[in-house]
């Protein structure tokens, strides 16, 4: 069995935390939430949903990476905005043969990682169709756990990309390995700009903005904008019809809230940069015009700035 520790253990980062301890992993949580940490560490971390319904005793559930020590596995899992802070704090957790994958929605993250903490243990992650959230503190649910996929940044040897993922496979999680991560990456991120800025925007479930011909109108016009700007900055893209693809996945978990949904319902800062943003960030250094995106971009920004 293997320690783990999993920086930015909010929603999705419980899950993994739950079913990974179930499994018999010897598991560390940090999260920025102390209501969730307090929980966790007083009567167990319960996961339900897709994968069935547990509670289970995490080694520890903290706010910081003090006196966890080095780990085999470290997986960084915040929002885009905060890996660098992630990375830093994890300085302490890794060996010699320690594998660090990160994952976030949208693009750039990697990069950031790997220039706090190298390039040469580091693996990207994508994973999808979860739906997760946190009902209340101590608690996680997710809707489904369609998508787990991984490639090296750089020079990670292939072994132990393959051991790293093991820590997933014995937990229940369907993984994929790639050797494309650009495939890999944008494969997601076509879905994540249909939906995360339409549901935000609309208020409406990924299965209500399917459904609403006017919410898919735009959700839809926002990933031929992605695809567009994958096929102009030559990345493959292995899924058949893009759309329908978006679609199909999509309808597998039709009561699924986007994190960027959830963020806003509670009035905190999204990920509009990494996702929608990153879309318009790179049809314009590569000339591809992206006004859908643009747009959501724009009134994502409007709506947060009244949070403040």
């Amino acid at each position: 069995m293997s320690k783990v520790t999993i920086i930015g253990a909010g929603a999705m980062g419980s899950v993994y935390a739950g079913l990974m301890r179930d499994a018999g992993h010897e598991v560390h949580g940090v999260t920025l939430w102390p209501d969730h940490a307090a929980a966790v560490t007083e009567n167990g971390l319960r996961v339900h949903g897709a994968s069935g319904d547990r509670t289970v005793r995490l080694a520890s559930m903290t706010t910081t990476t003090d006196c966890i020590g080095r780990s085999d596995l470290v997986i960084i899992a915040t929002k885009a905005f905060d890996v660098e802070a992630a990375a830093l704090s994890a300085r302490s957790l890794i060996g010699p043969r320690t594998v660090v994958q990160t994952i976030q929605n949208g693009l750039g993250s990697a990069d950031r990682v790997a220039s706090v903490l190298g390039a040469d243990r580091l693996a990207v992650g994508v994973v999808g169709g979860f739906g997760a959230s946190v009902p209340t503190p101590g608690t996680a649910h997710h809707n489904g756990m369609e998508m787990v996929r991984f490639g090296s940044y750089s020079t990670l040897p292939r072994a132990d990309l393959a051991a790293s993922a093991e820590v997933w496979t014995s937990a229940g999680f369907q993984v994929r390995l790639f050797d494309d991560i650009g495939q890999m990456v944008w494969e997601k991120l076509i879905m994540n700009v249909a939906f995360s800025g339409t549901c935000v925007l609309t208020e409406l479930t990924i299965g209500g903005v399917i459904a609403d011909q006017n919410a898919w109108q735009v959700a839809s016009a926002c990933s031929r904008e992605a695809v567009a700007v994958a096929q102009a900055a030559d990345v493959t893209l292995d899924v058949g019809d893009p759309i329908e693809h978006v679609r199909t996945l999509g309808g597998k978990i039709p009561h699924a809230r986007p994190s960027m949904l959830i963020d806003a319902s509670l009035r905190r800062r999204g990920e509009v940069d990494a996702i929608n943003g990153a879309i318009s960030a790179r049809g314009k250094d590569l000339g591809v015009p992206t006004p859908v995106n643009d747009t959501v971009v724009a009134l994502i920004k409007a709506r947060e700035a009244a949070y403040l």
